[in-house]
């Protein structure tokens, strides 16, 4: 089986091996990013935030452990009413707090966020949704509506598989070696994207972006942290929720997103059978978020 190739073709169409025509070359490039804002928050830490759409309600999207605001804007595509899309300490433009980080810290950070924008409704994306639950211990009203996609952890650290992926992720930036974030990178993709003109679009986004911002080293414990103590706490959150979690993916084992909706008195749960939903699953995924949040 053909490898992962850095840098990509020059025209960053797919190679074929032997004879014959090559793959096609031809998709549509990534968008620019929006123009985004700094927001001063209630502890301190300034923000890096984008609000889209209008009028009510608001929700709030949390993103994943090195992802953003270009990553979880697809999520709230068919959404009704204003988004808010920020970045989590250490991400982005957002700043950079000395000190060693955790849940509740970011916990802080969403909350901030959510406060500033009026939110009612609230995303969150792996870590994101680890913080969503850690925010809800304090505030378990806080929110009319819930979304977690992919929880990662819940009152357990993550495994060893998941430490050793995000830690890569970290040193690989770290480097500034951009061969060595996209060999980390390329992993985010399923096998049958990597060597496409989307999984090169994609692959250029999120390089750019990393390189460009980097991402802080308070981040190297959370893999090692759990946002609860005792997942029971959660049985006081009454708002309706949706899980989603994904069968065969490393970083989100589905037996957490079983637990999550568990410990919820009024959640929905939903497993895909196979990893890379966004890639296989883009128009069920999004109809299913917007049914649940529109509803």
């Amino acid at each position: 089986m053909r490898g992962f190739r850095w840098p990509p073709p020059p025209d960053g169409g797919p190679r074929t091996w032997g004879p014959g025509p090559g793959g096609p070359r031809t998709g549509r490039p990534a968008l620019p990013e929006p123009e985004t804002e700094l927001v001063t928050t209630p502890h301190g830490v300034r923000l890096e935030r984008l609000v889209t759409g209008t009028g009510d309600p608001v929700t709030v999207f949390a993103h994943g452990l090195g992802n953003g605001i270009a990553t979880t804007r697809p999520f709230g595509s068919a959404v009704t009413g204003r988004k808010v899309f920020f970045q989590f300490r250490g991400h982005g433009r957002s700043e950079s707090p000395p000190g060693r980080w955790t849940y509740l810290d970011l916990a802080r950070d969403l909350r901030a966020v959510a406060d500033l924008g009026g939110a009612t409704r609230a995303f969150g994306a792996s870590l994101g949704a680890g913080a969503l639950c850690r925010l809800l211990v304090e505030s378990p009203e806080r929110f009319e509506k819930l979304v977690f996609f992919l929880p990662a952890v819940l009152d357990q650290p993550r495994g060893e598989v998941a430490r050793a992926r995000l830690t890569d992720l970290l040193d690989a930036v770290e480097s500034g070696d951009a061969s060595a974030l996209a060999e980390v990178v390329s992993t985010e993709l399923p096998p049958a994207v990597r060597n496409t003109p989307a999984g090169w679009a994609y692959l250029r986004q999120r390089l750019d972006q990393l390189l460009r911002d980097g991402l802080a080293p308070g981040l190297a414990s959370l893999p090692e942290q759990a946002p609860l103590r005792d997942a029971a706490v959660l049985a006081q959150v009454t708002a309706p929720a949706l899980v989603i979690g994904c069968a065969g993916d490393d970083l989100h084992p589905v037996p957490v997103a079983e637990e999550l909706a568990a410990a919820l008195p009024n959640a929905t749960l939903h497993v895909y059978d196979r990893p890379g939903v966004l890639w296989s699953e883009r128009a069920d995924l999004r109809e299913r978020i917007s049914g649940f949040l529109n509803g």
